[in-house]
């Protein structure tokens, strides 16, 4: 087989199992096995495959055909412009939370106290230092693979970061406040999950989807406490699922929280829910 005979192979395969972005992957995991880019795939598309590259390809699309994300195939994705590690013990990050990396760098106050809750693979807590390197973040996360995961990452981009163990707050400091609290909790309702497409109900943790009957469960806990967390008129910003904007600003406003907005991301889908401490809790 030539080159491009081994690559129709993928996007046929891929095709055929229902893979939404069947030439993408299939072109991806080629140059995963072959080492070929764009540019020398053109160049060198009429040579032959050896027996041995061909088996390799040809693994890897099965597990993809499987729905295995690509991401976790190659072991990388792409976020706010930089290359994250990312396996499955942790959530593959997806652009509708750039919106709220992105809002957060509109308001966040210089040299910030930083808690990035549910960091899963960290890409928040580093993206945000990347962007502001005059922050102060602690990420933390119940999973210690998960955690493994986001220490890589945060070395591979020179970001110093302290990273906790814990269960939302339980094993921080209760004399520690913060400027921002942001977090990417699980929002995904039991019925939901139920639904779920299988790269993402197959695959990705279900500690860091599942929520509960509504899908809320994480975010009545995180907004009740995070008051004592915070410096009075601190930040705090959530992503939330498209549905639960009013739920959300609801429990925010029993806890204080004063002008809070939702902000919208790129499909025009509520994505975000922000505001700021009214008063500085001792509780």
């Amino acid at each position: 087989m030539v080159l491009s005979d081994v690559l129709r192979y993928g996007e046929e395969t891929l095709q055929n199992a229902g893979i939404a972005d069947a030439k993408i992957d299939a072109f991806t995991l080629l140059e995963m096995a072959s080492g070929v880019n764009r540019t020398t795939y053109l160049l060198y598309k009429d040579h032959k495959v050896n027996e041995a590259q061909f088996d390799s390809y040809r693994k890897l699309i099965e597990r993809r055909a499987a729905h295995e994300p690509c991401q976790y195939i190659v072991g990388k994705c792409e976020f706010m412009g930089f290359e994250f590690e990312v396996n499955s013990s942790v959530l593959i990050p997806r652009q509708d939370t750039e919106t709220l990396v992105e809002e957060v760098l509109k308001i966040m106050p210089g040299r910030s106290r930083v808690l990035d809750l549910c960091t899963g693979s960290g890409a928040i807590a580093i993206s945000l230092q990347r962007y502001r390197p005059d922050i102060y973040p602690t990420a933390a996360d119940i999973s210690a693979e998960a955690l493994n995961v986001a220490v890589a990452n945060a070395r591979a981009r020179q970001c110093i970061i302290d990273f906790v163990q814990s269960d939302l707050f339980e094993a921080l400091d209760p004399n520690e406040k913060f400027d921002v609290i942001v977090s990417n909790p699980p929002y995904v309702s039991d019925a939901e999950y139920e639904e779920l497409m299988p790269e993402v109900k197959d695959h990705e943790p279900a500690l860091a989807l599942k929520a509960g009957e509504k899908g809320l469960d994480i975010y009545e806990r995180l907004i009740r406490e995070a008051p004592s967390y915070l410096k009075e008129g601190g930040i705090l910003a959530l992503e939330i699922g498209c549905s639960q904007a009013e739920d959300v600003t609801r429990l925010m406003e029993e806890q204080e929280f004063v002008e809070i907005k939702v902000v919208k991301d790129l499909a025009g889908l509520d994505r975000v829910v922000i505001g700021y401490l009214k008063y500085k809790r001792e509780d």
